[in-house]
């Protein structure tokens, strides 16, 4: 799933695409600090992201990704 990271520097608005939630994650940190744009987001298709809300969906979303995969060898074990 693509990902619009866009931003303002000097009253213009820049946007890019990136292929993934990293990428877009490490374009947006680039963008603030090294280049000091601002009002930088990312969006993923359904909702805009200020850096830190996407930082926490993202990080949420991998601990829910690892809770299922920790949960999943014990649903099997008690199957049989």
């Amino acid at each position: 799933m693509p990902y619009l990271v866009q931003g303002s520097i000097d009253d213009h608005t820049l946007a890019v695409t990136a292929a993934t939630a990293q990428e877009a994650f490490a374009k947006a940190i680039e963008w603030q600090v090294a280049q000091k744009f601002t009002d930088v987001s990312i969006y993923d298709g359904i909702k805009v992201y200020s850096i830190d809300a996407f930082s926490l969906a993202m990080a949420l979303l991998e601990i829910a990704k690892t809770v299922e995969a920790t949960a999943e060898p014990a649903l099997k074990a008690k199957e049989k």
